[in-house]
């Protein structure tokens, strides 16, 4: 290696770039090189497409320029432009609207056919979030036999934005810029990943939260199809009638794509793309970021595509944490005597079924009954959902259910969370060590048993092996969960009668049970219409 790498800095005039020593690769836009540690080499800021700047803001992303002689890859590049942070505790990142980048480790040695590739999504909401959180870094999973991806993907109204203008330009569409991101990466994972030790026709795309709802997408989009073979959604999907939405849909979401420019003192798209990215966050700016149904990108709602066959017919992990809304809510203020009201401060008016399905007798019971109900309502429905559907379709699907409870410290941003919204973390990407907390031996099984089912379900589309305890997939006549918790064991569905109850209200929104409309499997989506 050393010979290789003194030979291509002579050859390109490189010699103070590229180290003897440092490993290096080919991508298809030039050589990069990398940094070792612990028998994972990392090659980080590796860009997946041009930067969105001037006129290419709020434009599909385009292929990056090419390279002469070797570019570093030892540092994280910023992330894209947002407010805020994606989980409480993290660290402000450093931000760019040139920000498409994407992050790779790889380990030590990989099969003659290549490793499983894992690319992860974060979440964020769809307005912040970071792949350089050192939460998300793929090592620990790298050394288990697996190549491990990250990307960034443009957030907030620049990720996300719909206007008539934009979709005047755009054949008729616009938003999904984020999403159209997420697609163009996997996309240079499919032409480039090989040279990393990676192989291409095991691609397994994973996320929490937003990027778990992101997957949902993808699982719904004809322009991700082929482009992964397995797919992991953590406490997130899109599977809500979109009578709930209305802004997801095309039409609204260009109203208001109106309605944030002129927030910002603009009319015409010219304007915008002529505005300081900074100034893009102001204004009515949170009306305008989030996934658009319409699109080419996004033809249908991932529940609809389901209902038409018309998905990326992929096997499925997905699961929820026992107390998702710890994380997000403060409980301390919810008592039995205020209850209602703080309910609908928070949600506004909901169906009675849906509220009788929580009951409570005192203010523990209160709090408790709140986050419950808001963790079916934000996140344990979807997953339920994903996996009824899931299975409908044909599919194999693995359902989990989250219940273990991490030492958060006293005194912390985090204390009191419980098995919550982002606590899987931890314990799938193998990182208790990143934390100086009191971990337990329990912990330390739990994220062994975690980060090899994932690896597993990466390998070959089972999360089951060799000295784990079995899971079974996932079958709509039982509704049984794999508890991830102090013990990991096969269970019937705690939240089972909660989140009928939640089926029984969105049935009626939809105007038909959840599966009533399953088309028969399809291997692949229809060709799209001509264009006139």
């Amino acid at each position: 290696m050393k010979i290789i790498a003194a030979a291509i800095a002579l050859a390109l005039g490189m010699a103070g770039v590229a180290r003897a020593g440092a490993p290096l690769v080919h991508a298809e836009a030039g050589w990069v090189r990398g940094a070792t540690a612990g028998g994972v080499t990392a090659y980080l800021g590796l860009p997946y497409a041009a930067p969105p700047l001037g006129e290419r803001r709020w434009r599909p992303p385009a292929a990056p320029a090419p390279w002469t002689g070797v570019r570093d890859a030892t540092a994280f590049q910023p992330a894209c432009l947002q407010t805020g942070v994606s989980m409480p505790g993290e660290a402000p990142p450093r931000i760019s609207e040139d920000c498409l980048y994407l992050n790779v480790w790889t380990p030590r040695t990989v099969p003659r056919a290549g490793a499983p590739v894992m690319v992860w999504i974060h979440g964020g909401g769809y307005s912040n979030g970071s792949t350089a959180m050192p939460l998300y870094a793929g090592d620990r999973l790298a050394r288990r036999g697996v190549v491990v991806v990250s990307l960034a993907y443009r957030l907030g109204p620049l990720g996300y934005l719909a206007h008539p203008d934009l979709s005047r330009e755009g054949g008729g569409a616009s938003g999904d810029y984020g999403l159209m991101d997420q697609i163009a990466a996997l996309e240079w994972v499919k032409a480039n990943i090989a040279a990393f030790g990676g192989d291409p026709g095991r691609v397994t795309i994973f996320g929490q939260s937003a990027g778990a709802m992101s997957v949902s997408l993808l699982i719904a989009s004809p322009q991700a199809e082929g482009l992964f073979q397995r797919a992991i959604g953590q406490s997130g999907g899109v599977f809500e009638p979109l009578a709930l939405a209305p802004a997801y849909q095309l039409p609204q979401a260009e109203r208001d794509g109106e309605a944030y420019a002129g927030s910002l003192g603009v009319t015409s798209l010219q304007a915008l793309r002529a505005l300081p990215a900074a100034r893009l966050l102001e204004g009515k700016a949170d009306l305008v970021s989030h996934p658009v149904v319409g699109p080419p990108v996004l033809p249908l709602s991932p529940a609809d595509a389901f209902a038409a066959g018309r998905v990326n017919r992929v096997p499925v992990l997905v699961g929820y944490n026992a107390q998702e809304a710890r994380a997000l809510t403060d409980l301390a203020r919810v008592t039995a005597a205020n209850y209602a009201t703080e309910l609908t401060r928070a949600w506004g008016p909901l169906p009675p079924g849906i509220v009788a399905a929580y009951p409570f007798v005192d203010d523990v019971g209160a709090r408790q009954a709140r986050a419950d109900l808001e963790r079916d309502l934000r996140f344990g429905w979807d997953m339920w959902a994903w996996a009824q559907l899931q299975a409908a379709s044909g599919s194999p699907v693995w359902l989990y259910r989250f219940d273990q409870r991490p030492p958060f410290p006293a005194g912390s941003v985090r204390a009191g969370w419980g098995p919550s919204h982002f606590a899987e973390l931890w314990y799938m990407f193998d990182h208790l060590d990143q934390e100086p907390w009191a971990w337990t031996r329990d912990d330390r099984k739990l994220a062994r048993v975690m980060a090899s089912y994932w690896v597993n379900f990466a390998r070959t589309g089972n999360p089951n092996g060799g000295g784990l305890p079995p899971w079974p997939g996932f079958d709509p006549s039982t509704d049984q969960v794999q508890r991830l918790g102090p013990s990991v064991a096969t269970v019937a569905n705690p939240d089972l009668a909660s989140l009928s109850a939640f089926d029984r209200t969105y049935e009626v929104l939809r105007g038909h049970p959840l599966l009533s409309r399953q088309a028969a499997p399809r291997s692949s989506f229809p060709p799209p219409p001509a264009r006139p």
